[in-house]
């Protein structure tokens, strides 16, 4: 496995650089696939505790596994069933705290405890999550969970699909 790049401590610090480094990072006259895969890369390196970050597309009525970084995972979600379904579904971010009383949960990995699920837009309409797991139970506390949603609105924002 790779090293993690040392972030700063600090976690005001830590979430400016990676939100800095992310906007770097993201082209819209970059292949979607491209965006993502460094996006993927890069919240694994900034986030600690976490076991899995990748996107999952929707195509038609299926999610469908995208770039990410982590063991390897479920390739197309079952329509409108888990977390990644239900922040579809309502159109806002999915955060569990622990994913073992979410009805309905998709265990990818049997060791996620926490799931936060961030929906991303291009002109309002969902084409993908942002979906985040730790195996830590009430993993993202809420400033980081803020950092996370803003970081996918810059994604959203640069979508190139």
């Amino acid at each position: 496995m790779f090293e993690k790049t040392p972030y700063p401590e600090n976690l005001d610090e830590r979430y400016a650089l990676g939100e800095a480094q992310l906007s770097a990072l993201i082209d819209p006259s970059y292949e979607e696939v491209t965006n993502d895969a460094n996006s993927a890369a890069l919240f694994a390196s900034l986030i600690d505790n976490i076991n899995w970050v990748g996107f999952y597309y929707l195509r038609d009525d299926r999610l469908v596994l995208g770039p990410f970084q982590g063991l390897p995972a479920c390739s197309v979600l079952p329509a409108h069933k888990g977390v990644c379904w239900k922040a579809v579904d309502d159109q806002k971010p999915v955060y569990v705290d622990d994913v073992l009383s979410f009805p309905g949960h998709i265990a990818c990995d049997a060791a996620s405890r926490s799931e936060l699920v961030v929906p991303i837009f291009d002109h309002g309409k969902i084409i993908k999550v942002l979906d985040i797991d730790s195996a830590v139970p009430d993993r993202f506390s809420g400033p980081e969970r803020d950092w996370i949603i803003r970081c996918a609105q810059l994604l959203s924002r640069k979508s190139s699909v």
